[in-house]
């Protein structure tokens, strides 16, 4: 026995995975045995933290609603996976694959001829007693016959150690894209044990997956398009739909980039309409579609039913497919398989009574302290009840709820679960033991089921505890199946390209992407923008020198003009100008606080993420750190704002350098260059109109919040003056933070945009650039230019009202589709 194991202590009474409670841990353990009893537990412990490090970066997260840390809560995987032999997998998958079948047979006969219902092998209370089944998805045969294609099932380890099927996953199964992200991780932290084992690739599941969506797709000659449906960034497994929208290579969809014409499914693009042939959905099935099957829906596509029924778009998985997810099922499935397959189930389901029947109900009753009572269709709120833990008045209320509603209630055997060990780290007791649960995927590919070489290994919190559920706080491992031999590791890049395919990223890009970078652009502008007016600010009031009030009279009245402070209110008194200040930089409640704008400008960022790159990413995440806590002094203001700033110009080179100059990028970088002209025309409109000795106070803010200090003293190395700064600011087409550098951008980007999506877009700025060039500086060699400012004033408001007026043209040619009412629909 190794050291480590000494110090792992299981639990007698339920089987043990790691194997140490009989004669020894199994072979196919040894390897990682070995690496951990070669290192210190301190040696551990950094690998336990990379793991946790590599998640945060990656920013794997899972949602839970309603959670004091907000709505990103980090994944949570344990540094030990859980190892499975060779020979139990060979068993487990052949069980899984023929569970999978029968699931889908009976699927087909359920919406079909429905032979189950009339032989009596299933209750009809039990079909359609229930919201998952579908009573307008009845007669529709699938895109390539198939109902299933993903299918998960949870399975438990009965004391004997054989499996149970504890629950089936047929409606949209999560947790394939985590089980993914985990082997990533974890396979970095034990490169040696991962390779000795040796342990299978996941890469062929998820590529039989693929592959069986675009052969059974109607797509006939043409190249097949494939989307996934996400219900959005709110969703508690929206990463994992992210994930696997750019490892599958989908394109990521919500409902509202779908529209249904003449039965037909197409893609709201910036270049147009284009069909879409196989749907893979991380949606229920009643939210699919508002028009026939939950009116309340709004993140489904209207007509998407109607396109299904049609044959002309693929469902994965079929819609109406929920209704097996019933443990209610489980005690009738053993018969449904001799009659459907002519063979017994290979894996048992956990022992079952549906209490619809009443020996049933009469039987859970009576013992109703060896067994778990459930609710018997998943659409019910309802937690499990342990029967030994109810006693008194609660158990009598219980029992009267199940006489009252028998078909809502299942009785399930008592399942004490397996345990396994998971790292704690503590040099007293480094290993832990924790009841776990294992979910297996199965897909159904050209070639028949493929089940993954691997899992979701779920881990109950605590210990003790027999419930284990990802939202109350669970863990997760990664799932290593020892392979036979040595495999070749399996791209999921197709193997050869066609002339079509090298068009997709352009053809393939929803109105929505185009949409959330445009604002992603001027959200991360308008944060750079404010961080640098409001440091301004902060670095007069923290100075050594007399605080220049003209100076700060000016930037108080541009922030106001951002929307960063409220307008001042003549019947009440304005608060001192530091508590404005701070208000401003972290009340995510004020509009135009740097805190509001970086929500904006994440929520924005987390509808694209499949878009941005790791290190892009990383640097969003990194975004709204440093206004937690909120600064409380201007010194600790100052500080928090230039690291914003610091990674508001890291988001500048990613948009520069770092995404595909495709139609989408196009967006991101003329929100960014709109917002700074905007910026820019407001900012410098406050001294052009203000008195003449405080116009000469603003210059050196002036070019400090428009970023052209540098530039100014390089070329006139004096102290502020008006011609040189407003040359500087506005002029100066070789500076980028001048007026004159975005209008001469603009007019090459905004045709950019319309060859790029096959539109049309008006040179708005055209004029604006005219007026421009023939403005005239000699009258501010003046020493009272007054007119000359009002007129100069007066053209950069007459630009910003211009910008306006582009960006709001931007949102109704390219994003709600209304300045082209009749525009074609292509890939017919």
């Amino acid at each position: 026995m190794t050291d480590i194991l000494r110090q792992y202590d299981p639990v007698p009474d339920r089987f043990d995975e790691l194997g140490s409670l009989g004669a020894g841990p199994a072979s196919h353990w040894q390897p990682l045995l070995q690496q951990l009893n070669h290192e210190s537990v301190e040696g551990l412990n950094l690998r336990s933290q990379a793991v946790a490090a590599a998640i945060a970066e990656d920013g794997v997260t899972y949602n839970v609603y309603e959670d004091p840390r907000g709505d990103t809560r980090p994944w949570e995987v344990d540094l030990l996976p859980l190892v499975l032999g060779a020979e139990e997998w060979q068993r487990l998958a052949g069980a899984v694959a023929q569970r999978a079948e029968l699931l889908d047979r009976v699927l087909a006969d359920l919406y079909g001829a429905q032979t189950l219902l009339k032989d009596g092998l299933l209750p009809p209370a039990l079909v359609y007693g229930q919201a998952g089944f579908q009573w307008p998805c009845q007669g529709i045969r699938p895109a390539g016959d198939r109902f299933l294609h993903l299918y998960a099932l949870d399975l438990a380890r009965a004391p004997d150690g054989g499996w149970w099927v504890m629950a089936d996953r047929t409606q949209a199964p999560s947790g394939a894209g985590y089980a993914l992200q985990n082997r990533l991780v974890i396979s970095r932290a034990f490169p040696a044990p991962f390779h000795n084992l040796p342990v299978s690739h996941l890469a062929e599941f998820f590529q039989g997956f693929q592959s069986s969506l675009a052969s059974l797709s109607p797509a006939g000659p043409d190249s097949p398009l494939c989307v996934l449906l996400t219900p959005g960034r709110f969703n508690e497994t929206y990463f994992e739909h992210v994930f696997l929208a750019r490892y599958l290579g989908f394109p990521l969809v919500e409902g509202q980039d779908l529209t249904v014409r003449d039965d037909t499914v197409y893609l709201k693009t910036l270049q147009g309409l284009r069909r879409v042939h196989a749907i893979y959905r991380r949606l229920d099935d009643g939210f699919c579609d508002p028009l026939e099957l939950r009116a309340d829906s709004v993140l489904g596509v209207p007509g998407l039913l109607g396109a299904v029924r049609a044959g002309k778009v693929l469902m994965a998985n079929a819609l109406g497919s929920g209704v097996l997810e019933s443990a209610a099922l489980f005690g009738f499935l053993p018969e449904i398989s001799k009659k459907l397959l002519g063979s017994p189930l290979a894996m048992p389901s956990v022992a079952s009574w549906w209490c619809g029947e009443k020996p049933a109900l009469d039987y859970v009753i009576a013992h109703l302290d060896e067994l778990v009572v459930k609710p018997a269709f998943g659409t019910m709120r309802m937690e499990p009840v342990f029967g030994y833990q109810v006693k008194g008045a609660e158990r009598d209320a219980l029992i009267r709820k199940m006489r009252a509603h028998p078909h809502a209630f299942v009785g399930q055997e008592l399942v004490h679960l397996s345990q396994a060990p998971v790292w704690k780290g503590d040099p007293d007791q480094p290993l832990a033991t924790r009841s776990i649960g294992l979910r297996l995927f199965a897909a159904a590919t050209p070639s028949g089921w493929k089940v993954m070489p691997g899992g979701l290994t779920r881990v109950a919190m605590d210990d003790g505890v027999e419930v284990i559920s990802m939202q109350r706080g669970g863990l997760s491992k990664d799932t290593w199946v020892q392979a036979r031999s040595s495999a070749p590791v399996t791209s999921m890049l197709k193997k050869r390209l066609q002339v079509s395919d090298l068009l997709e990223g352009e053809r393939d890009t929803p109105s929505r992407v185009g949409e959330n970078l445009f604002w992603m652009g001027r959200h991360s502008e308008r944060a750079e923008g404010t961080a640098r007016l409001l440091r301004a600010a902060f670095n007069r009031l923290s100075g050594h020198e007399r605080v220049d009030e003209e100076a700060l009279l000016g930037l108080q009245q541009a922030a106001t003009l951002f929307g960063t402070l409220p307008e001042p209110d003549e019947d009440e008194p304005r608060e001192p100008l530091p508590g404005a200040l701070l208000a401003a930089v972290s009340d995510p409640g004020q509009p135009g606080s740097i805190a509001a704008v970086l929500q904006g400008l994440l929520f924005n960022a987390s509808q694209v993420r499949d878009r941005l790159s790791a290190d892009n990413w990383r640097t969003l995440n990194r975004l709204g750190r440093p206004l937690t806590p909120a600064p409380t002094t201007p010194e600790r203001a100052r500080w928090a704002l230039n690291l914003v700033l610091a990674d508001c110009v890291s988001l500048s080179g990613f948009a520069m350098d770092d995404i595909t100059r495709d139609a989408s990028w196009v967006f991101l970088v003329v929100g960014r260059r709109l917002e700074r002209l905007a910026n820019l025309c407001t900012l410098i409109s406050v001294p052009l109109f203000s008195d003449r000795f405080s116009r000469y106070a603003m210059l050196d803010w002036l070019l400090e919040v428009a970023n052209s200090e540098v530039t100014y003293r390089t070329r006139y190395r004096r102290i502020p003056e008006l011609l040189g700064v407003l040359h500087t600011v506005v002029m100066d087409a070789s500076n980028p933070h001048s007026v004159m550098f975005q209008v001469c951008e603009l007019q090459k980007e905004l045709p950019e945009m319309g060859r790029k999506t096959g539109q049309l877009f008006p040179p708005e700025l055209g004029d604006c650039l005219q007026r421009l060039q023939a403005l005239d500086l000699h009258p501010f060699e003046k020493k009272r230019p007054d007119k000359a400012c009002e007129a100069l004033g007066d053209l950069l408001l007459d630009i910003r009202a211009a910008v306006y007026r582009v960006s709001d043209e931007i949102q109704r040619q390219y994003f709600i589709h209304t300045r082209y009412p009749h525009r074609s629909a292509s890939g017919q």
